[in-house]
């Protein structure tokens, strides 16, 4: 049974991949967040209201959450310090988090050095580590 939060997430993933089809084909797979990258890449053009900003990673941020969690599995958290949903993979055996929300917001801000596609080859990367030696890691 899906929690409330889970939903939320799940629901404001699938609304990002409904609004912005027409960029692309957003399956929730590892390669469209490179069109992921470009939509944000585009936003970077733009002076964006704090409002905005917030809106755009919370979006942004629940579709990377979401294809974290299709492909490796995990659990969503609320994080109270951050304010954002924490996913977790690999509990118990190892624990791999990721803040999608702050990262996203780094990307509209500060441009290409947060990238998207390199920032998700991290969370891979630390979940091989985490499979093989029970290793624990926030990616951020």
């Amino acid at each position: 049974m899906r929690s409330k939060l889970e939903e939320d997430i799940i629901s404001t993933a699938e609304s990002f991949k409904n609004n912005f089809s027409d960029k692309g084909n957003l399956d929730l797979s590892i390669e469209s967040l490179q069109i992921v990258e470009d939509i944000l890449d585009e936003l970077c053009d733009y002076e964006l209201e704090e409002d905005h900003v917030n809106s755009v990673s919370s979006m942004v941020g629940c579709y990377i959450m979401e294809v974290a969690r299709r492909i490796h599995g995990g659990k969503y958290y609320w994080s109270e310090e951050r304010n954002q949903p924490v996913f977790v993979t690999g509990e118990p055996d190892f624990s791999i988090s990721i803040l999608a929300f702050d990262k996203v917001r780094g990307r509209i801000l500060n441009g290409t050095e947060d990238h998207i596609p390199f920032y998700f080859e991290g969370y891979m990367q630390a979940v091989i580590k985490g499979k093989e030696q029970g290793y624990c890691a926030t990616i951020v």
